[in-house]
């Protein structure tokens, strides 16, 4: 049963609020057999939706012989608790169907730790409810019940994982980090969106790579990089990621941080977007929203409005068109538009970037500290307190380079 409160400034598809929840509870494996949606300025308190609407849920599931009742919305323990009482039923929330999703599609060491370490982030503050089944036990002073005892003990035990799992990711994120800089002279691009637009099919598209490609969301969790040969300007490093979705989790994004450094160290950025969606705006606005959180969203970006072969209306691409003028229309399935794209990409590599060769003094921390920060380092030499280093930067730093004392000469 899947249950929906729209909020204000909370954005769905206007035609049908449930289809993104609708695709995760089928992804995960679920059998939709009814859905409930509600309007409220703000969420109830005790059970979200308020003691009325908690009655009729209650009567659909009977009706309908629910199993399982999948909230649009994250819910806070005592919620997900009082639903549970009321409806006498099992009740997850978006995050933890999210979650599932994950764990069931991570092939990889890697991928792995990174969702067992969300799944143990999101349970440290849910352990009470799992322990009210005791809470009878409870005892005066000095007579504390078992169920307390245990959840003290539960808690020990899932910081102590926490901490060893950020431990091995952050392991992880430092190879991550010396493997993407050690391509630092080669054009690097990342192919970013939200889920299901497509990317996996553009890298197929672009680098004939082979990557799993399916109808469901997550399709791709392990990030993949292939070689793609632009025709009149050379090779491009190009990665497939993980897609974005509204409300991501926050400790997926944190999680995932790892994985996401190809997003992180790339030249450019190809945002697909899937045209054909009604709510293609909301959903790019949920994509630049992740990006701002991991610093990435002041990138070059060429965003490749995919799908447009299943646009009945030409004047909606327009409009996105007119919104996003570093874009081009095309359909990765069926090729029409790659060859735009190729060449909106390499425009775009060239305009945006320049090698240069920098000298400054080797004391100048502002200025190393913001080639590090905006800068791909290639070489640097030290010779009597002076450094050199050549570097690829965006255009647009050159300035401050020479506003921080250093002597920038283009190559």
């Amino acid at each position: 049963m899947l249950v929906g409160v729209l909020l204000p400034g909370h954005h769905r598809d206007p035609l049908d609020p449930l289809a993104e929840l609708y695709g995760l509870a089928t992804t995960a494996g679920a059998v939709v057999v009814g859905s409930l949606t509600q309007k409220r300025a703000k969420p109830d308190a005790g059970s979200y939706i308020g003691h009325g609407k908690l009655e009729e849920l209650k009567a659909l599931v009977v009706e309908l012989d629910a199993d399982v009742v999948i909230f649009d919305n994250e819910l806070t323990p005592g919620q997900i608790r009082n639903l549970e009482l009321g409806t006498e039923t099992k009740v997850l929330d978006r995050t933890e169907v999210i979650l599932d999703i994950f764990a069931s599609r991570a092939r990889t060491h890697e991928a792995r730790l990174q969702v067992e370490l969300a799944q143990f982030e999101y349970a440290l503050p849910r352990l009470k409810r799992m322990w009210t089944h005791l809470s009878r036990m409870e005892g005066g002073i000095g007579m504390r019940g078992p169920g307390e005892q245990q959840l003290e003990e539960d808690r020990r035990i899932v910081d102590r994982k926490i901490t060893e799992l950020r431990r091995r990711i952050k392991h992880i994120q430092l190879r991550k980090e010396r493997e993407v800089q050690s391509r630092a002279e080669e054009n690097t691009a990342a192919i970013v969106g939200y889920t299901n637009a497509g990317k996996s099919t553009l890298m197929n598209a672009l680098t004939g790579a082979g990557v799993l490609v399916e109808d469901k969301l997550f399709a791709t969790l392990d990030t993949r990089t292939r070689r793609w040969h632009i025709d009149g300007f050379g090779n491009v490093l190009l990665s497939d990621t993980v897609g974005f979705i509204r409300d991501l989790p926050h400790s997926l994004v944190a999680s995932f941080k790892a994985t996401l450094e190809e997003v992180r160290q790339a030249d450019l950025l190809i945002h697909v977007v899937d045209a054909s969606c009604s709510s293609a705006r909301d959903q790019i606005a949920a994509v630049n929203s992740v990006l701002q959180e991991i610093g990435c969203d002041k990138k070059p970006t060429v965003m490749a409005l995919n799908k447009a072969d299943q646009v009945s209306d030409r004047s909606y691409l327009d409009v996105l068109r007119a919104h996003y003028p570093i874009s081009i229309s095309m359909s990765a399935k069926t090729g029409a538009g790659v060859s735009d794209l190729e060449r909106l990409v390499s425009q775009t590599i060239a305009r945006e970037f320049v090698d240069a060769e920098v000298e400054a003094s080797a004391g100048n921390g502002k200025l190393l500290a913001y080639l590090k920060s905006h800068a791909l380092e290639l070489s640097r030499l030290y010779d009597n307190g002076r450094m050199v280093m050549q570097c690829r930067l965006p255009r647009q730093c050159l300035g401050q380079v020479t506003r921080l004392q250093g002597i920038c000469r283009t190559i």
